[in-house]
Formats: structure tokens, C-alpha cells, sequence
């Protein structure tokens, strides 16, 4: 029988613990590693036994033989709790505790350079890998490197901590295992930047579902709830997992939609196919309709509803646009009231009533019938359409006598052309009590469908030529002619340098886009209790602009000196040579005007109104190649 342990008398003794125990193969046993706990000496384990007894002692006592085979099973059940907890001891000896896993990687009970060599053979190659992520519905990948992720091996195995030398732990841990987490050295900036990249790709705004249409084709378009990425938690998660190797689902915040599925299709169905299935005719007066399914498509819109489904609803207007040139022959155009002029005097034209297409009872049935796709007929319902201006209304507006004319001459023969066409649609117009005339509003666009033609123009200093040249003469004419009248100036812009046969100051140019738009007008405002009737007189040299109403005032205009001038500069003239008109310039300054109002019963001044204007230098406009230098 081997001979009985020996316990160590002190910590220093502890390379000595069980010397004599023996085994079946040869060899020393591992010696335990120093601790500051150290095992029980002779002394504590005769205290420990001791301890047992009295708490024995204290507990019933058997009797007789029972007592004593309850102290021997004690005293062995501590002996052999002592020596499993010795050969324990002996046999995990490392200093990273047992059970201990990193990244899924078992380390528990090996050295630290053990566990590290081990770490870096396993996790090493996944650190390379692209990191797969997933984020609501989105899947992208992150490159460890690029988002600033480093694994720090030492501050790793510094989180598993030491070998425990509890006996509590060290039997816990013969069961369980703690998964540390990895220690990563961190760039912040690289980590958040890949982050927001992420959210660039994850985020998205909910998408409603409804019917769009492809041409007369109906198509579903499913709702999508929207999604945004959790930016806080996502970069943690990243932090936390990446050398897992595992991929990572990151949380993202969902934006619910209104619609579902189920009522997108219910709305294809039942709504839009029978809608688009055959055309709509529409019964005129003497004339017939035709609503084709490319314009019901057109004009057929799908909202969002309660419960999941789609709301229709028609756009009348795009309706009306493709049903009212067709039915237009079946309506009767009235005409308003006008100012006409004879032999020099305003007299009133009648006014006439018009009927036409009453189109927004004439819709009401539209809805409903395009959920049919047989019977699609309805009736057009027509309307008496008053005058704006009837006769009466025309004949007490108060239009007896001139209340402001002006006249400007010296046009050339294409600029004359336009005139005469903006003149010719101006005249007999009437402009009510507290109502805006605006010359580009009342003409429209003014191009070669109107009439109009190329004529000259100044464009940056230099002379040009566009379709509707010489307009601004009839705006400046227009201004003079309501500036006497003593009409409420409502905008004007003067040109950007003074042309000679203008008044400076009192002077007005008008400018329109090519497609029609309006950018520089000329209005003004009737602010008298009367109305206002604009007479026109072209002649080949000159146009004359009056304004007819009741008058109330006498007008002085009071020009101001001209200060600041401004010396023409040289400027190169646009190629080809040919186009290129030369023109000395001419230097710009700074004047005023001031308007000066009188009571035309009284003549007692009413008000004065002063406007300054900066006219630019007229550059010199050089033709051909530039001097040197």
C-alpha cells in the first residue's frame, strides 16, 4: 500500500506537495504553480476534521455503532474531496482558466502562449475575410481593415483573467464554459464611416402600394415598408462580432406603410382594368366624344385608404383637355363687351352670352362607369356662359375721355411690324376699377404664331435680333401713356442702357422666354372708381397709346440731373463679321423722374412720387479681329 500523502508546513514547501504519491508509469507528476491561496496544511486540515465533529457533535447523536460509521464516511468524504481537489491541482496548471472560449476558439487550462499561438491560427484567416452583414432586408459585406478593426491578442487574454483557486470555481468550470470577447483595437473615424456607408445602402423610405400604369397596361406596384439602420447598436454589434467569422445581423428601424398587398391587387382587379378595358363615349349636342383608355389612364390616380386598399380618384382637367376640342363644334363662344373706336370716339360693342360644355356635373357619373366594361356611355350637360363684361357694365364704366396718351416714333420697318400687332391686340382692352393690366398676361406668348417677326434688339450692349424686336417701344409707350393717365405703376423695369428716344427714367421694356414665359412685364393698376379703355394708333413712323376713363388728376413729370457718368468701354462684337454692327456706346449715368399729381378740380398738388434709375455704359462694339493687346 503507498505510503500517505505528506502535507506541505508552509506556501514555500508547496514544490514538495505529494511527493509520495506514486503511478503506474514513470516520470515526476507536474508540480501546481505558486498561489495566494494555498493548500491545507497539516495544521488546517486537523482544524477542518476538527470542525466537521463539533458540527456533528451538535447534531443528534446516533446511537451506538451508527455514530461512529457516520464520523468514518465524513472524515473520507473530506479526504477525498481533498485529494480530487490536489489532483485538480496538478492536472490544470495553465494560466488561462478552464472552460474559457474566445471567439468560439477553446482555450481554457492553456499558457498564455499557448492560447494566444492557438487564437492566431484559428481567428487569424477569418480577420481577412470580407465580414458578411445583414440589415432588414439588405445583405452587404464590410472589410475588417476598412472599418478600422485590428484584434489586440495580449489585451484579448488579459479579458479570460487567471487560473481561480476557488474550489467553488474550479468544480463549476469542470461543467461550463465563459466565452470572452475579443479586445479590438478600434479606428472610430473608419468605423463610423463604414457605418454610415451601410445606412447609405439600408435606409429607404416606405413605398406605398398603388396602380401605376404602363401606356393603358394597369401595373401593381407592391408597398415596401421603409427602413433605417440603427447606427448606435450597429456599430457595437460590428465591434463585438466581426472576428466571429459568423455573419452579423445588424437592427434597422422599420417605417410601416398603409397599404398591403392584398388591397393593391383588389384595386387592380376591381378598379383599374375595367377602367382602362374599352373607351368611354361621350353624347354632345349634334356631336360625339371619344375617351380613349390611354387618356383614362392618364388621368387615373390611386391614394392610400384606411384599411390597406386604394382610393381612385380622375384628374378633370387632363379629361376635359382630350374630350373638349372634340365637342367644341356643339358649343356656341360668347363675347364680352368691348371699347371700339370711331371716327377717333370710344363706343361700346354689345356683349354676347356663350354656351358651352358644363363639364363638372357632366363628369360625375365618369367614376363609376369605368368600373364597367360594357354600357361606358354618358351625356355632356351644356351651360349658359355669361360675358365677363357685359353691355351693360361696359356703359357704366365711366370711358368719355383721355385721360393719358403718349406717342414714339422712329422704328424701323420689321420692329413697325410687331408694333402694329401688339397694338392691334391691345386696343379696346378695359381695364376694370381695382384690376392689374399686364402686357405679357393680356398678349400671351408673342412669337411667330402670334404674327410677330425677327426684328432688331440690344442684348448685353450689343445689337442683335429675336422674334418680337421693337415690343419694348410699345411697352415704353404704354408705361408714358398710364404714368399721365395717373395709373398705379404695379412693376416696370427700364432698360439697362438709356436709348436716346425714351425720357430717362420714364421709360419701360418687356421681355418673354422662348417657350412663351413671362420674365420682364409692364403692368399697372386702375386704382380710380372708373374703368379704363387702352386705345391704340399705329402709323409706319409712330405709335400713339391713350387711355380713356374719367379724369382726376393733371400729371407734370419733373426729370432729374444726370450724376455718376460712366465712360463706354470696347467690346468685341459677336462673329461672323458680317452679323457684327459697330457702334460707338455710349456713357451710362444715374438720373431721376418724379411724377406729380394735382387735382384736376382744385390743382392742388395730391402727391409726388420719385424714382431713381442707373443706366449701364453702352460698350463700344468692335467688329472683326480684336487690336492686339
Amino acid at each position: 500500500m503507498p505510503d500517505e500523502p505528506r502535507w506541505p508546513e508552509s506556501h514555500s514547501e508547496q514544490t514538495d506537495v505529494f511527493p509520495a504519491i506514486r503511478s503506474d508509469q514513470p516520470g515526476p507528476l507536474p508540480q501546481p504553480p505558486p498561489s495566494p491561496v494555498a493548500p491545507m496544511s497539516a495544521e488546517q486540515t486537523t482544524a477542518f476534521l476538527a470542525a466537521q465533529s463539533e458540527s456533528e457533535d451538535a447534531k443528534p447523536k446516533p446511537s451506538g455503532g451508527g455514530r461512529r460509521r457516520a464520523l468514518i464516511i465524513g472524515g473520507a468524504v473530506v479526504g477525498v474531496l481533498a485529494v480530487l481537489y490536489a489532483v485538480d491541482l496538478l492536472l490544470s496548471q495553465g494560466d488561462v482558466p478552464r472552460g474559457v472560449t474566445v471567439a468560439g476558439v477553446d482555450v481554457g487550462g492553456m499558457s498564455r502562449e499557448d492560447a494566444e499561438q492557438k487564437l492566431r491560427t484559428e481567428i487569424e484567416p477569418r480577420l481577412s475575410k470580407p465580414l458578411q452583414v445583414k440589415a432588414g432586408d439588405v445583405s452587404e459585406t464590410v472589410q475588417p481593415a476598412a472599418a478600422g478593426l485590428t484584434l489586440d491578442w495580449r489585451a484579448t487574454l488579459d479579458k479570460a483573467g487567471d487560473q481561480s483557486w476557488n474550489p467553488i470555481t474550479r468544480l463549476t468550470s469542470l461543467f461550463t464554459t465563459e466565452e470572452v470577447s475579443v479586445a479590438t483595437s478600434t479606428d472610430q473615424r473608419a468605423l463610423q464611416s463604414t457605418v454610415d456607408g451601410l445606412r447609405a445602402k439600408v435606409d429607404r423610405a416606405p413605398v406605398e402600394g398603388t396602380v401605376t400604369f404602363q401606356g393603358a397596361k394597369p401595373v401593381a406596384v407592391q408597398p415596401k415598408t421603409g427602413q433605417t439602420l440603427d447606427t448606435g447598436p450597429a456599430a457595437q454589434l460590428l465591434l463585438d462580432g466581426w472576428a466571429s467569422g459568423k455573419p452579423i445581423d445588424l437592427p434597422v428601424q422599420a417605417t410601416p406603410v398603409k397599404t398591403t398587398a392584398e388591397g393593391v391587387n383588389a384595386a387592380l382587379e376591381q378598379i383599374a382594368k375595367p377602367a382602362v378595358s374599352g373607351p368611354v363615349i361621350v353624347r354632345g349636342e349634334g356631336k360625339d366624344a371619344r375617351l380613349e383608355p390611354a387618356v383614362i389612364a392618364s388621368a387615373l390616380k390611386f391614394a392610400p385608404a384606411e384599411g390597406g386598399g386604394l382610393t381612385p380618384s380622375l384628374d378633370n382637367a387632363k379629361i376635359v383637355g382630350a374630350l373638349a376640342p372634340q365637342l367644341a363644334p356643339t358649343e356656341k363662344p360668347g363675347r364680352d363687351a368691348a371699347v371700339i373706336f370711331t371716327a377717333g370716339r370710344p363706343g361700346v360693342q354689345p356683349s354676347e352670352d356663350g354656351r358651352t360644355v358644363n363639364w363638372d356635373p357632366s363628369l360625375v357619373p365618369l367614376p363609376e362607369l369605368l368600373k364597367k366594361t360594357d354600357g361606358r356611355e354618358l351625356r355632356a350637360q351644356y351651360a349658359m356662359k355669361p360675358p365677363k363684361v357685359t353691355t351693360d357694365q361696359a356703359n357704366q364704366l365711366g370711358i368719355n375721355e383721355v385721360i393719358g396718351e403718349f406717342t414714339t416714333g422712329g422704328f424701323a420697318a420689321d420692329s413697325g411690324v410687331n408694333i402694329r400687332t401688339v397694338a392691334a391686340r391691345v386696343n379696346g382692352a378695359i381695364v376694370k376699377p381695382g384690376e392689374t393690366f399686364s402686357l405679357n398676361g393680356f398678349t400671351g406668348p408673342r412669337g411667330t404664331g402670334q404674327g410677330y417677326v425677327e426684328a432688331g434688339v440690344i442684348s448685353d450692349g450689343a445689337p442683335g435680333r429675336e422674334v418680337g424686336g421693337g415690343i419694348s417701344q410699345f411697352a415704353t409707350t404704354l408705361y408714358n401713356a398710364s404714368y399721365f393717365a395717373a395709373m398705379k405703376d404695379a412693376g416696370h423695369k427700364e432698360h439697362s442702357y438709356y436709348i436716346s428716344r425714351y425720357p430717362a427714367a420714364r421709360e419701360a421694356t418687356v421681355f418673354q422666354s422662348h417657350s412663351g414665359a413671362s420674365l420682364i412685364d409692364i403692368k399697372f393698376t386702375n386704382d380710380s372708381p372708373t374703368g379704363v379703355a387702352i386705345q391704340t394708333v399705329w402709323t409706319p413712323s409712330s405709335i400713339t397709346v391713350k387711355l380713356w376713363g374719367t379724369k382726376r388728376y393733371t400729371v407734370e413729370s419733373v426729370p432729374g440731373p444726370r450724376t455718376n457718368p460712366t465712360d463706354p468701354q470696347p467690346k468685341q462684337g459677336p462673329p461672323p463679321p458680317e452679323k457684327c454692327s459697330p457702334s460707338n456706346g455710349s456713357p451710362g449715368f444715374t438720373t431721376s423722374d418724379t411724377r406729380v399729381l394735382k387735382d384736376v378740380a382744385s390743382g392742388a398738388e395730391v402727391r409726388r412720387e420719385t424714382r431713381h434709375v442707373r443706366y449701364n455704359p453702352q460698350p463700344k462694339i468692335i467688329c472683326g479681329p480684336p487690336p492686339p493687346g
